[in-house]
């Protein structure tokens, strides 16, 4: 029985593949790695047309990474697949707080979730400067209503959140603000879509130093 089994091997061949099927479908030189690299992950050719890019958010995420900012990310599935020697390479950290016992008490307190809580807390951190949504809408919706009253100015915002409660909403309203944006629009989503927008970000500023 013959196949590949050379993990760089199968990634190249992967991307191959990828690159063939999309097609005539032209994108930018530097959002092209990323729609390829959501596809390599989720074996779903519709992403080519749900990922959103608004108000620079590309240039401004990339610009971000390059001065250290940390990532928030609502998920710790962000954290383990986000790569982690190209966030060395650029001395980034990216933190989560939703398991952390004063964001479980505080949700509990005040009858809301944890990531609520979570988002409310990596807000008052201000080296944050991308906050990778993959999971809560309520994350989201905080995060939106904060930058509406002026509290939070993010450098990126990843809206990706999955599912059939408030996903997509959370998602169409971030068109009430103007800050740099990356998001799925509809649905789908989920935090390996949002490792793979990082990943595909984080590869790409490695290849311009």
């Amino acid at each position: 029985m013959e196949y590949i089994n050379n993990p760089k091997e199968i990634e190249e061949r992967s991307f191959e593949i990828i690159t063939e099927e999309l097609g005539d479908k032209v994108f930018p030189a530097t959002i092209a790695p990323m729609v390829k690299r959501i596809i390599h992950t989720t074996a779903d050719f519709e992403y080519a047309d749900l990922l959103e890019i608004l108000n620079n958010g590309y240039e401004s995420g990339i610009e971000a990474l390059k001065q250290g900012k940390k990532i928030y990310a609502d998920t710790r599935m962000i954290q383990v697949a986000v790569n982690k020697k190209a966030l060395a390479d650029q001395g980034i950290e990216i933190v989560n707080y939703v398991h952390d016992a004063d964001v479980a008490a505080a949700a509990k307190e005040r009858g809301v979730t944890r990531s609520t809580i979570s988002m409310e807390k990596a807000l008052k951190d201000d080296s944050v400067g991308i906050f990778a949504i993959g999971n809560a809408p309520t994350a989201l919706y905080t995060l939106i209503e904060q930058v509406k009253l002026g509290n939070a100015k993010p450098a990126l915002i990843i809206g990706a959140p999955i599912g059939f409660v408030g996903a997509a909403e959370s998602k169409e309203a971030l068109d009430q603000i103007d800050s740099p944006i990356i998001r799925i629009n509809g649905r789908k989503g989920g935090s390996p879509v949002v490792a793979a927008i990082l990943n595909a970000m984080l590869y790409q500023l490695g290849r311009e130093w």
